[in-house]
């Protein structure tokens, strides 16, 4: 059995351009959620290609360059903190993934999604639990968002000091809730989620309430 992801999926299917497709930034309390869709030449297949949360900050930068280098179509697309408000954190995902999908210079016939939420993208769907660690594509697809979300966070860094999101990228840290504490929310902030609501107030963080990781 193979280990790492691999082309296995994309090539089974006939008829079109596969992208694989992920997001990132759903777990945290501030910031958008970011999405990517990526086609993968065969050919030219970037190597290293993994879940982005097992790769370096560094290597995920490197590959980064790479995959935008030899993709025969590539592209990363956000939903916005308001948007997330008003369609919550799921479906803002999708919208991020439909963009994403949308923004490609290749328009692909199939796309692999990493999960098991089968949104609706202008293309057919088939999901992947677990796709980042099976599929090339999402994986490629998941360190394009993950790195692109990250760099709009140290971005943020800078426009709204004091939270630390260039460290922490918007999720759980003791310096975001200290921040929370004492400075209140900024424009970035997901005021409807319930560790803000907590923080804001005072309250201890229940480790049940704080949103997932990813």
């Amino acid at each position: 059995m193979a280990r790492g992801p691999t082309l296995l999926l994309e090539k089974a299917f006939v008829g079109g351009p596969v992208c694989g497709v992920d997001e990132a930034g759903r777990g945290p309390w501030a910031g958008p959620v970011s999405a990517a869709a990526v086609i993968l030449d065969p050919r030219k297949t970037p190597k290293g290609l993994d879940d982005s949360k097992k790769l370096s900050a560094k290597t995920r930068e490197v590959l980064e360059v790479e995959i935008k280098a030899k993709a025969t179509a590539w592209c990363v697309a956000f939903a916005t903190v308001e948007e997330i408000a008003a369609l919550n954190i799921l479906h803002a995902a999708g919208l991020a993934m439909r963009r994403a999908i949308e923004g490609l210079a290749v328009r692909p016939a199939f796309a692999l999604v990493d999960g098991n939420y089968r949104f609706d993208l202008p293309c057919e769907v088939k999901t992947v639990v677990g796709g980042d660690g099976k599929s090339k594509s999402i994986a490629a697809a998941s360190i394009l968002a993950k790195v692109a979300r990250d760099r709009l966070m140290i971005e943020m860094d800078q426009r709204y000091p004091g939270y630390g999101f260039a460290s922490h990228k918007g999720y759980h840290a003791e310096i975001h809730v200290e921040a929370l504490q004492t400075l209140g929310p900024c424009e970035i902030h997901r005021l409807g989620w319930a560790p803000v609501k907590l923080a804001l107030a005072g309250q201890p963080l229940r480790q049940e309430i704080l949103p997932f990781e990813d």
